[in-house]
Protein backbone atom coordinates (compact mmCIF):
# COMPACT_ATOMS: atom_id res chain seq x y z
CA UNK A 1 0.00 0.00 0.00
CA UNK A 2 0.85 3.71 -0.78
CA UNK A 3 -0.33 5.68 2.26
CA UNK A 4 -1.73 8.74 1.08
CA UNK A 5 -0.78 11.89 3.50
CA UNK A 6 -1.83 14.52 1.46
CA UNK A 7 -4.78 14.96 3.97
CA UNK A 8 -3.36 13.82 7.14
CA UNK A 9 -5.40 14.99 10.57
CA UNK A 10 -7.94 16.68 8.29
CA UNK A 11 -11.68 15.19 7.14
CA UNK A 12 -12.49 13.96 3.39
CA UNK A 13 -15.50 13.11 1.25
CA UNK A 14 -15.30 9.81 -0.49
CA UNK A 15 -17.67 8.22 -3.21
CA UNK A 16 -17.69 5.63 -4.96
CA UNK A 17 -16.47 2.07 -3.21
CA UNK A 18 -15.62 -0.07 -5.79
CA UNK A 19 -11.94 -1.61 -5.61
CA UNK A 20 -9.88 1.40 -6.43
CA UNK A 21 -12.33 3.59 -4.02
CA UNK A 22 -11.74 1.70 -0.98
CA UNK A 23 -8.33 0.89 -1.84
CA UNK A 24 -8.26 4.92 -1.70
CA UNK A 25 -10.07 5.05 1.30
CA UNK A 26 -7.65 2.59 3.02
CA UNK A 27 -4.68 4.36 2.31
CA UNK A 28 -6.13 7.73 3.58
CA UNK A 29 -6.84 6.47 6.45
CA UNK A 30 -3.23 4.82 6.86
CA UNK A 31 -2.13 8.07 6.12
CA UNK A 32 -3.75 10.41 8.51
CA UNK A 33 -7.28 11.48 7.20
CA UNK A 34 -10.21 10.99 8.36
CA UNK A 35 -12.33 9.26 5.76
CA UNK A 36 -16.07 9.35 5.31
CA UNK A 37 -16.96 7.60 2.65
CA UNK A 38 -20.51 6.55 0.53
CA UNK A 39 -21.62 4.52 -2.22
CA UNK A 40 -25.04 4.40 -3.53
CA UNK A 41 -24.39 0.38 -3.53
CA UNK A 42 -25.24 -0.61 -0.09
CA UNK A 43 -22.81 -3.81 -0.68
CA UNK A 44 -20.12 -1.40 -1.37
CA UNK A 45 -20.72 0.44 1.76
CA UNK A 46 -21.12 -2.64 4.14
CA UNK A 47 -17.36 -3.92 2.52
CA UNK A 48 -15.67 -0.73 3.25
CA UNK A 49 -17.38 -0.73 7.11
CA UNK A 50 -16.68 -4.14 7.83
CA UNK A 51 -12.21 -3.16 6.87
CA UNK A 52 -12.79 -0.31 9.95
CA UNK A 53 -13.82 2.33 7.19
CA UNK A 54 -16.20 5.22 8.96
CA UNK A 55 -19.68 5.18 6.18
CA UNK A 56 -22.23 7.94 6.38
CA UNK A 57 -24.92 9.44 3.65
CA UNK A 58 -23.05 12.01 2.12
CA UNK A 59 -26.23 14.15 1.32
CA UNK A 60 -26.36 14.67 4.96
CA UNK A 61 -22.71 15.47 5.73
CA UNK A 62 -21.73 18.68 6.65
CA UNK A 63 -19.81 19.57 3.79
CA UNK A 64 -17.82 22.87 5.37
CA UNK A 65 -15.84 20.03 7.24
CA UNK A 66 -14.48 18.56 4.11
CA UNK A 67 -11.08 19.64 2.84
CA UNK A 68 -11.73 17.66 -0.36
CA UNK A 69 -13.47 14.84 -1.97
CA UNK A 70 -12.42 12.20 -3.46
CA UNK A 71 -14.42 10.58 -6.49
CA UNK A 72 -14.15 7.36 -8.22
CA UNK A 73 -13.40 7.60 -11.57
CA UNK A 74 -16.41 5.57 -12.56
CA UNK A 75 -18.49 8.46 -11.15
CA UNK A 76 -19.48 11.33 -13.62
CA UNK A 77 -17.75 14.75 -13.02
CA UNK A 78 -19.41 16.85 -16.20
CA UNK A 79 -21.27 14.77 -17.84
CA UNK A 80 -23.78 13.54 -18.77
CA UNK A 81 -24.41 15.39 -15.80
CA UNK A 82 -22.06 16.02 -12.72
CA UNK A 83 -22.93 13.76 -9.87
CA UNK A 84 -24.80 15.00 -7.06
CA UNK A 85 -21.62 15.20 -4.79
CA UNK A 86 -19.57 16.85 -6.71
CA UNK A 87 -22.86 19.85 -6.87
CA UNK A 88 -21.54 19.44 -2.93
CA UNK A 89 -17.95 19.41 -3.26
CA UNK A 90 -18.21 23.13 -5.93
CA UNK A 91 -20.76 24.27 -2.96
CA UNK A 92 -18.84 23.66 -0.71
CA UNK A 93 -15.73 25.37 -2.48
CA UNK A 94 -13.18 22.03 -2.26
CA UNK A 95 -11.76 20.22 -4.75
CA UNK A 96 -12.28 17.35 -6.25
CA UNK A 97 -9.34 14.44 -6.84
CA UNK A 98 -9.06 11.00 -7.56
CA UNK A 99 -6.62 8.54 -6.59
CA UNK A 100 -4.22 8.89 -9.28
CA UNK A 101 -3.74 12.26 -8.16
CA UNK A 102 -2.86 11.12 -4.66
CA UNK A 103 -0.20 8.94 -5.76
CA UNK A 104 1.37 12.21 -7.69
CA UNK A 105 0.93 14.18 -4.44
CA UNK A 106 2.74 11.17 -2.65
CA UNK A 107 5.77 10.73 -5.08
CA UNK A 108 6.20 14.40 -5.15
CA UNK A 109 6.53 14.04 -0.92
CA UNK A 110 8.92 10.99 -0.16
CA UNK A 111 10.42 10.32 -3.76
CA UNK A 112 10.34 13.26 -6.02
CA UNK A 113 11.75 11.81 -9.30
CA UNK A 114 11.00 8.10 -9.09
CA UNK A 115 10.56 6.37 -12.12
CA UNK A 116 6.30 6.95 -13.12
CA UNK A 117 5.75 5.65 -16.57
CA UNK A 118 1.85 7.03 -17.45
CA UNK A 119 -0.30 5.60 -20.49
CA UNK A 120 -3.12 6.49 -21.98
CA UNK A 121 -4.92 5.95 -25.73
CA UNK A 122 -8.19 5.14 -26.80
CA UNK A 123 -6.90 1.69 -27.97
CA UNK A 124 -3.89 -0.26 -26.88
CA UNK A 125 -3.50 0.63 -23.36
CA UNK A 126 -4.01 -2.38 -21.63
CA UNK A 127 -1.56 -4.29 -23.73
CA UNK A 128 1.01 -1.74 -23.84
CA UNK A 129 1.19 -0.91 -20.04
CA UNK A 130 1.79 -4.98 -19.41
CA UNK A 131 4.26 -5.19 -22.32
CA UNK A 132 6.40 -2.00 -20.63
CA UNK A 133 6.06 -3.55 -17.30
CA UNK A 134 6.87 -7.46 -18.98
CA UNK A 135 10.02 -5.59 -20.34
CA UNK A 136 11.28 -4.29 -17.52
CA UNK A 137 10.73 -6.91 -14.75
CA UNK A 138 12.62 -9.19 -17.36
CA UNK A 139 15.60 -7.22 -17.27
CA UNK A 140 15.67 -7.35 -13.24
CA UNK A 141 13.66 -3.77 -12.28
CA UNK A 142 11.36 -3.37 -9.52
CA UNK A 143 8.41 -2.49 -10.88
CA UNK A 144 4.67 -1.96 -9.64
CA UNK A 145 1.92 -1.98 -12.73
CA UNK A 146 -1.72 -0.87 -11.99
CA UNK A 147 -4.27 1.64 -12.57
CA UNK A 148 -6.59 1.32 -14.98
CA UNK A 149 -5.36 -2.09 -15.84
CA UNK A 150 -6.91 -3.52 -12.45
CA UNK A 151 -4.84 -2.68 -9.30
CA UNK A 152 -6.15 0.16 -7.34
CA UNK A 153 -2.60 2.64 -7.93
CA UNK A 154 -2.69 2.67 -3.96
CA UNK A 155 -2.92 -0.61 -3.68
CA UNK A 156 1.06 -0.38 -4.55
CA UNK A 157 4.18 -0.29 -3.16
CA UNK A 158 4.82 3.35 -2.56
CA UNK A 159 7.03 5.41 -4.64
CA UNK A 160 11.21 4.76 -4.50
CA UNK A 161 13.88 5.62 -6.43
CA UNK A 162 15.04 2.49 -7.76
CA UNK A 163 11.31 1.55 -8.01
CA UNK A 164 9.37 1.90 -11.47
CA UNK A 165 5.58 2.76 -11.12
CA UNK A 166 3.60 1.71 -14.63
CA UNK A 167 0.03 3.04 -14.65
CA UNK A 168 -2.44 2.74 -17.07
CA UNK A 169 -4.76 6.00 -17.27
CA UNK A 170 -8.28 6.12 -18.67
CA UNK A 171 -9.69 9.40 -19.36
CA UNK A 172 -11.86 9.38 -15.91
CA UNK A 173 -9.01 8.94 -14.09
CA UNK A 174 -6.88 11.53 -15.79
CA UNK A 175 -9.88 14.32 -15.71
CA UNK A 176 -9.56 13.70 -11.37
CA UNK A 177 -5.44 14.25 -11.60
CA UNK A 178 -5.17 17.65 -12.19
CA UNK A 179 -1.22 17.74 -11.25
CA UNK A 180 -0.04 14.65 -13.57
CA UNK A 181 3.61 14.86 -13.90
CA UNK A 182 4.94 11.33 -14.95
CA UNK A 183 8.33 11.10 -16.05
CA UNK A 184 7.46 9.22 -19.10
CA UNK A 185 3.87 9.86 -20.22
CA UNK A 186 2.71 8.21 -23.02
CA UNK A 187 -0.03 8.47 -25.64
CA UNK A 188 -0.72 5.56 -28.06
CA UNK A 189 -4.01 7.28 -29.97
CA UNK A 190 -6.99 8.80 -30.03
CA UNK A 191 -10.52 7.85 -31.75
CA UNK A 192 -13.80 8.59 -30.43
CA UNK A 193 -14.89 7.36 -27.37
CA UNK A 194 -16.92 8.34 -24.06
CA UNK A 195 -18.11 11.02 -25.38
CA UNK A 196 -21.29 10.55 -22.85
CA UNK A 197 -18.99 11.28 -20.22
CA UNK A 198 -16.71 14.15 -21.74
CA UNK A 199 -19.27 16.11 -24.02
CA UNK A 200 -17.11 16.44 -27.38
CA UNK A 201 -14.16 14.48 -29.39
CA UNK A 202 -12.46 17.90 -28.47
CA UNK A 203 -12.69 17.75 -24.63
CA UNK A 204 -12.09 14.14 -24.77
CA UNK A 205 -8.90 14.96 -26.52
CA UNK A 206 -8.05 17.62 -24.60
CA UNK A 207 -8.22 14.99 -21.19
CA UNK A 208 -5.82 13.13 -23.03
CA UNK A 209 -3.44 15.71 -23.87
CA UNK A 210 -3.16 16.80 -20.06
CA UNK A 211 -1.06 13.72 -19.34
CA UNK A 212 1.92 14.49 -22.30
CA UNK A 213 1.76 18.06 -20.93
CA UNK A 214 3.17 17.15 -17.53
CA UNK A 215 5.21 14.48 -18.71
CA UNK A 216 8.71 15.06 -18.01
CA UNK A 217 9.78 12.94 -21.12
CA UNK A 218 6.72 11.88 -23.92
CA UNK A 219 5.98 9.19 -26.09
CA UNK A 220 3.36 9.76 -28.67
CA UNK A 221 1.87 7.70 -31.24
CA UNK A 222 1.62 9.62 -34.82
CA UNK A 223 -0.96 8.02 -36.44
CA UNK A 224 -4.10 10.01 -36.25
CA UNK A 225 -4.39 13.89 -36.32
CA UNK A 226 -5.44 14.91 -32.66
CA UNK A 227 -2.59 12.73 -31.59
CA UNK A 228 -0.43 14.20 -33.91
CA UNK A 229 -1.24 17.65 -33.32
CA UNK A 230 -0.68 16.91 -29.50
CA UNK A 231 2.74 15.87 -30.75
CA UNK A 232 3.86 18.44 -32.24
CA UNK A 233 2.38 21.52 -29.07
CA UNK A 234 4.61 18.99 -26.60
CA UNK A 235 7.47 19.14 -28.93
CA UNK A 236 7.39 23.42 -29.14
CA UNK A 237 7.80 23.31 -25.85
CA UNK A 238 10.83 20.40 -25.33
CA UNK A 239 11.29 18.87 -28.69
CA UNK A 240 14.40 16.55 -27.31
CA UNK A 241 12.33 14.87 -24.82
CA UNK A 242 9.59 13.67 -27.39
CA UNK A 243 9.68 10.19 -29.18
CA UNK A 244 7.34 10.37 -32.06
CA UNK A 245 5.53 6.38 -32.94
CA UNK A 246 4.92 5.76 -36.65
CA UNK A 247 3.38 2.88 -38.28
CA UNK A 248 3.24 4.32 -41.77
CA UNK A 249 0.08 2.53 -43.82
CA UNK A 250 1.99 3.72 -47.26
CA UNK A 251 5.15 4.80 -48.27
CA UNK A 252 5.18 8.00 -46.61
CA UNK A 253 7.13 8.28 -43.76
CA UNK A 254 6.27 10.59 -40.62
CA UNK A 255 9.73 12.84 -40.45
CA UNK A 256 11.43 12.28 -36.73
CA UNK A 257 10.06 9.31 -35.63
CA UNK A 258 10.53 5.84 -34.36
CA UNK A 259 8.86 3.46 -36.93
CA UNK A 260 7.48 -0.15 -37.55
CA UNK A 261 7.48 -1.88 -40.90
CA UNK A 262 6.56 -5.50 -41.88
CA UNK A 263 7.25 -5.91 -37.24
CA UNK A 264 11.09 -4.13 -37.91
CA UNK A 265 11.26 -1.44 -35.14
CA UNK A 266 13.57 1.27 -36.93
CA UNK A 267 15.07 4.35 -34.82
CA UNK A 268 15.09 7.96 -36.25
CA UNK A 269 17.40 7.60 -38.28
CA UNK A 270 15.77 4.18 -40.20
CA UNK A 271 18.58 2.01 -38.21
CA UNK A 272 16.81 -1.47 -36.89
CA UNK A 273 16.17 -1.62 -32.84
CA UNK A 274 13.55 -4.37 -32.50
CA UNK A 275 12.38 -7.26 -33.99
CA UNK A 276 8.63 -8.47 -33.04
CA UNK A 277 7.97 -10.00 -36.58
CA UNK A 278 7.77 -13.09 -35.36
CA UNK A 279 6.21 -12.81 -32.28
CA UNK A 280 3.03 -14.07 -32.07
CA UNK A 281 1.70 -12.05 -28.91
CA UNK A 282 2.34 -9.06 -30.84
CA UNK A 283 0.91 -9.84 -34.34
CA UNK A 284 -0.61 -7.02 -36.12
CA UNK A 285 -0.12 -3.65 -36.69
CA UNK A 286 -1.97 -2.18 -33.60
CA UNK A 287 0.77 -4.47 -31.99
CA UNK A 288 3.72 -3.15 -33.74
CA UNK A 289 2.86 0.45 -32.56
CA UNK A 290 2.51 -0.79 -29.09
CA UNK A 291 5.59 -2.70 -28.82
CA UNK A 292 7.30 0.39 -30.59
CA UNK A 293 6.06 2.90 -27.77
CA UNK A 294 7.25 0.05 -25.23
CA UNK A 295 10.85 -0.07 -26.70
CA UNK A 296 11.00 3.95 -26.72
CA UNK A 297 9.82 3.98 -22.76
CA UNK A 298 12.42 0.93 -22.31
CA UNK A 299 15.08 3.57 -23.70
CA UNK A 300 14.39 6.08 -21.78
CA UNK A 301 14.72 4.30 -18.81
CA UNK A 302 18.26 3.00 -20.16
CA UNK A 303 17.95 -0.62 -20.46
CA UNK A 304 20.24 -2.52 -23.20
CA UNK A 305 19.17 -3.30 -26.71
CA UNK A 306 19.55 -7.34 -25.85
CA UNK A 307 16.86 -6.88 -22.85
CA UNK A 308 14.64 -4.70 -24.85
CA UNK A 309 14.34 -7.87 -27.25
CA UNK A 310 14.39 -9.95 -24.85
CA UNK A 311 11.56 -9.24 -23.11
CA UNK A 312 9.45 -8.39 -26.28
CA UNK A 313 10.07 -11.94 -26.82
CA UNK A 314 8.93 -13.71 -24.00
CA UNK A 315 6.07 -11.40 -23.84
CA UNK A 316 2.29 -13.52 -23.42
CA UNK A 317 0.11 -11.12 -24.05
CA UNK A 318 -2.80 -10.11 -22.29
CA UNK A 319 -6.36 -12.23 -21.80
CA UNK A 320 -9.00 -11.47 -24.18
CA UNK A 321 -6.88 -9.24 -26.77
CA UNK A 322 -6.22 -11.65 -29.86
CA UNK A 323 -5.53 -14.27 -27.36
CA UNK A 324 -4.42 -17.64 -29.12
CA UNK A 325 -6.24 -20.40 -27.45
CA UNK A 326 -5.15 -23.59 -29.23
CA UNK A 327 -4.83 -25.10 -32.73
CA UNK A 328 -7.13 -27.82 -33.23
CA UNK A 329 -7.44 -29.68 -36.73
CA UNK A 330 -5.05 -27.21 -38.07
CA UNK A 331 -7.38 -23.96 -37.10
CA UNK A 332 -6.00 -21.66 -35.00
CA UNK A 333 -8.77 -20.44 -32.77
CA UNK A 334 -8.00 -16.53 -31.04
CA UNK A 335 -10.25 -14.83 -28.17
CA UNK A 336 -10.63 -11.26 -29.09
CA UNK A 337 -13.36 -10.51 -26.45
CA UNK A 338 -11.93 -7.20 -25.51
CA UNK A 339 -13.05 -6.19 -29.10
CA UNK A 340 -16.16 -4.56 -28.06
CA UNK A 341 -16.46 -1.67 -30.97
CA UNK A 342 -15.67 -1.98 -34.70
CA UNK A 343 -12.44 0.13 -34.50
CA UNK A 344 -10.72 -2.34 -31.99
CA UNK A 345 -12.04 -5.38 -34.37
CA UNK A 346 -10.39 -4.00 -37.17
CA UNK A 347 -7.18 -4.76 -35.73
CA UNK A 348 -7.60 -7.88 -35.33
CA UNK A 349 -9.28 -8.11 -39.10
CA UNK A 350 -6.31 -6.99 -40.13
CA UNK A 351 -3.86 -9.46 -38.44
CA UNK A 352 -5.47 -12.74 -40.55
CA UNK A 353 -6.88 -14.02 -43.27
CA UNK A 354 -9.31 -16.90 -44.00
CA UNK A 355 -11.12 -15.75 -41.03
CA UNK A 356 -14.38 -17.56 -39.62
CA UNK A 357 -16.06 -14.41 -37.50
CA UNK A 358 -18.18 -14.60 -34.58
CA UNK A 359 -19.39 -11.27 -33.99
CA UNK A 360 -22.46 -9.90 -32.04
CA UNK A 361 -23.75 -8.72 -28.99
CA UNK A 362 -25.21 -5.11 -27.60
CA UNK A 363 -24.05 -2.96 -31.07
CA UNK A 364 -22.20 0.38 -30.49
CA UNK A 365 -22.88 3.37 -32.63
CA UNK A 366 -22.19 2.81 -36.56
CA UNK A 367 -22.29 -0.96 -35.92
CA UNK A 368 -19.75 -2.62 -38.34
CA UNK A 369 -20.21 -0.69 -41.13
CA UNK A 370 -16.55 0.83 -41.25
CA UNK A 371 -15.40 -2.52 -40.99
CA UNK A 372 -16.42 -3.38 -44.92
CA UNK A 373 -13.05 -2.48 -46.36
CA UNK A 374 -11.88 -5.79 -44.67
CA UNK A 375 -14.73 -7.85 -45.80
CA UNK A 376 -12.56 -10.06 -48.24
CA UNK A 377 -10.83 -11.32 -45.45
CA UNK A 378 -13.88 -12.90 -43.55
CA UNK A 379 -14.63 -16.63 -45.31
CA UNK A 380 -17.49 -16.95 -42.99
CA UNK A 381 -19.19 -14.77 -40.23
CA UNK A 382 -21.23 -16.32 -37.29
CA UNK A 383 -23.86 -14.09 -35.71
CA UNK A 384 -25.14 -13.90 -32.41
CA UNK A 385 -26.47 -11.50 -30.11
CA UNK A 386 -29.08 -9.22 -29.89
CA UNK A 387 -26.93 -7.10 -33.08
CA UNK A 388 -27.28 -10.15 -35.22
CA UNK A 389 -30.44 -8.48 -37.44
CA UNK A 390 -28.20 -4.86 -38.13
CA UNK A 391 -25.32 -7.36 -38.89
CA UNK A 392 -26.77 -9.36 -41.40
CA UNK A 393 -28.04 -6.27 -42.90
CA UNK A 394 -24.79 -4.96 -43.13
CA UNK A 395 -23.01 -8.55 -44.24
CA UNK A 396 -25.95 -9.22 -46.88
CA UNK A 397 -24.39 -9.56 -50.24
CA UNK A 398 -20.73 -9.36 -49.32
CA UNK A 399 -20.04 -12.00 -46.92
CA UNK A 400 -21.66 -15.27 -46.25
CA UNK A 401 -23.15 -15.42 -42.20
CA UNK A 402 -24.88 -17.84 -40.11
CA UNK A 403 -27.03 -17.03 -37.80
CA UNK A 404 -26.27 -18.99 -34.24
CA UNK A 405 -27.94 -16.28 -31.17
CA UNK A 406 -25.29 -18.01 -28.87
CA UNK A 407 -21.94 -18.27 -28.30
CA UNK A 408 -22.17 -22.25 -28.04
CA UNK A 409 -23.58 -22.81 -31.39
CA UNK A 410 -21.22 -20.03 -33.31
CA UNK A 411 -17.90 -21.97 -32.16
CA UNK A 412 -19.15 -25.19 -33.08
CA UNK A 413 -20.47 -23.88 -36.47
CA UNK A 414 -17.09 -21.69 -37.15
CA UNK A 415 -14.94 -25.01 -35.89
CA UNK A 416 -16.72 -27.08 -38.77
CA UNK A 417 -16.74 -24.10 -41.21
CA UNK A 418 -13.22 -23.42 -40.77
CA UNK A 419 -12.27 -27.30 -40.93
CA UNK A 420 -13.57 -27.57 -43.87
CA UNK A 421 -12.29 -24.56 -45.59
CA UNK A 422 -9.21 -26.29 -47.29
CA UNK A 423 -7.82 -22.87 -46.25
CA UNK A 424 -3.99 -23.21 -45.29
CA UNK A 425 -4.17 -21.61 -42.06
CA UNK A 426 -8.06 -20.91 -40.84
CA UNK A 427 -8.61 -18.82 -37.80
CA UNK A 428 -12.08 -19.15 -35.72
CA UNK A 429 -11.84 -15.58 -34.42
CA UNK A 430 -14.11 -14.11 -31.54
CA UNK A 431 -14.07 -10.39 -32.26
CA UNK A 432 -17.74 -9.40 -31.85
CA UNK A 433 -17.36 -5.35 -32.39
CA UNK A 434 -19.79 -5.12 -29.55
CA UNK A 435 -21.02 -4.92 -25.76
CA UNK A 436 -21.09 -8.33 -24.08
CA UNK A 437 -24.08 -7.33 -22.03
CA UNK A 438 -27.31 -8.82 -23.72
CA UNK A 439 -25.84 -12.39 -22.82
CA UNK A 440 -22.72 -11.62 -20.43
CA UNK A 441 -21.95 -9.47 -17.63
CA UNK A 442 -18.37 -8.44 -19.14
CA UNK A 443 -16.73 -8.50 -22.08
CA UNK A 444 -14.38 -11.28 -19.74
CA UNK A 445 -16.55 -13.61 -19.16
CA UNK A 446 -17.57 -13.82 -22.58
CA UNK A 447 -13.67 -14.52 -23.48
CA UNK A 448 -13.57 -16.96 -20.97
CA UNK A 449 -16.72 -18.85 -22.07
CA UNK A 450 -15.18 -18.83 -25.55
CA UNK A 451 -11.73 -20.66 -24.17
CA UNK A 452 -14.07 -23.07 -22.45
CA UNK A 453 -16.01 -24.01 -25.52
CA UNK A 454 -13.11 -24.15 -27.56
CA UNK A 455 -10.86 -26.34 -25.53
CA UNK A 456 -13.71 -28.77 -25.34
CA UNK A 457 -14.66 -29.57 -28.78
CA UNK A 458 -13.79 -32.99 -29.77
Amino acid sequence: MTPATTYAGRAVALFGLGASGLATALALKEGGARVIAWDDNAEGVARAAAQGIETADLRAADWSGFAALILSPGVPLTHPVPHWTVALAKAAGIEIVGDIELFCRERRAVAPGAPFVAITGTNGKSTTTALIAHILRAAGRDVQMGGNIGTAILSLAPPAPDRIHVVELSSFQIDLTPSLDPSVGVLLNITPDHLDRHGTFAQYAAIKERLIQGSDRAVVGVDDGPSRAIADRFAERGGDRLNRIHVPRDAALTADAVTVRDGVIADRDGAPIADVSAIRSLRGAHNWQNAAVAVAVARALELSPDDIQAGLASFPGLPHRMEEVRVHGGVLFVNDSKATNADSTEKALTAFRDIHWILGGKAKDGGIFPLVPYFERIAHAYLIGAASDAFAATLEGAVPYTRCETLDVAVRAAAEGAAASGAPEPVVLLSPACASYDQFRSFEQRGDVFRELVRALP
